[in-house]
Order: C-alpha cells, then structure tokens, then sequence
C-alpha cells in the first residue's frame, strides 16, 4: 500500500496524474472518496482537469458500472473488478487483498487526516501489506521516505 502525504498540493492537483499512470499501466481503478459530495465534486473535476486529456472514469449514476477504467465511489464496491483502489478524503478501506495496489491519499495540513493515515499504515502493516510512504517535495513530485 502507498501513502501519498500532500503538503503543498491539492488532492485535485494530483489525482488525475495518478489515474492517468494507472492506466496507462493497463490497471483499473476504483476511487474511494469519504462522502458522496466528495466523491461527485471528483467526479466533475475529473472532467474538466486537463484540457489535453480525457479520462475515463464514472459512477453508479452513470450506469455500466462494470466498463468503468476508473469507478468512484463513497462505498466499498468494486463493480468494475479493479486491481487498484484509491482512498481520499479519509475513506476507511475495504478488505485490500484483492487488490494489486492500494494508494492512500492524505492532506497533511489536517491534522486528523493525517491521525487517520497513521491508523491506516498500522492497519495495512497489520494485515500484511507491504507499506510504503512518500511525501510530496519542494518541486511538486513525491519522494519515498518509508
């Protein structure tokens, strides 16, 4: 499981990047936000985020839930059988072994998100999961720190 500590940036100023590298890996994704206002705000941001790109993505109000390269969600479903499942917003993580990767994203100007990544990295090591943590650096890109 990766944890993704953003100190400078927001969640939006990542996420479509990542998503994009995911696919570009073959991988589908699910994203798991903490509330469904999150999850629909991503959702028309992931529209609009790039004016060069398109990204594939959609929820259960979109119907064919099961073509989806990236479904977004505020529960615990995995209707389009990802092998990836990102966590934003505090979103408290399904059963993760069925998954190829897990990608926690947290904001580390909030103090109880980042109390929150903590209890995750120790649940993840818990459960067997190899963890690994990079914080975002002074050029806007991420470096591995544990």
């Amino acid at each position: 499981m990766l944890f993704y500590h953003l100190q400078r940036r927001t969640l939006e100023s990542v996420i479509g990047d990542l998503l994009e590298k995911s696919l570009d890996r073959g991988w589908r994704v699910v994203v798991q936000s903490g509330s469904t206002e999150r999850r629909d705000a991503l959702d028309g941001y992931l529209w609009t985020y790039r004016e060069d790109a398109f990204l594939p993505h959609g929820t259960a109000s979109d119907g064919r839930e099961a073509d989806q390269p990236v479904y977004l969600t505020d529960g615990l479903e995995n209707p389009n059988q990802a092998n990836v499942r990102f966590l934003v917003d505090r979103a408290v993580p399904p059963d993760l072994s069925p998954y190829e990767r897990g990608v926690y994203i947290f904001d580390g100007n909030d103090e109880q998100s980042v109390v929150d990544a903590r209890l995750r990295w120790k649940e993840a090591r818990s459960a067997g999961h190899a963890v690994t943590y990079w914080q975002e650096n002074e050029s806007g890109g991420f470096s591995k720190k544990a």
